[in-house]
């Protein structure tokens, strides 16, 4: 096979897997319950958007609040706040997703 040949093959399965990693889930599992939500006043609706409510993320060390923020709207799905849920005594976080 010619170095030409090679690097083709290389770029083009490169290509293939860039897909799979951005697409790729991140889940925090972790004994730590999260606080209370937190109240946000939210503000006027925005033609296009739709509103995503604050929650709370894991830092790696302790939880930290997220601000509401809208988000540009997907024709046909619904917006799916995070949650967190507690699972054999563990609190898994869900991150927002489109639905």
């Amino acid at each position: 096979m010619t170095l030409r040949t090679t690097a083709l093959c290389i770029a083009l399965g490169l290509a293939a897997a860039t897909p799979m990693i951005g697409s790729a889930r991140v889940f925090v599992d972790i004994d730590v319950a999260p606080p209370a939500p937190q109240v946000e006043v939210v503000p006027e609706a925005r033609v296009g958007y739709v509103w995503a409510p604050g929650f709370w993320d894991w830092d790696g060390h302790r939880h930290v609040w997220v601000k509401g923020h809208y988000i540009r709207e997907h024709h046909g799905h619904v917006w799916v706040a995070d949650s967190w849920e507690q699972r054999n005594g563990r609190w898994h976080h869900e991150p927002g997703h489109w639905n």
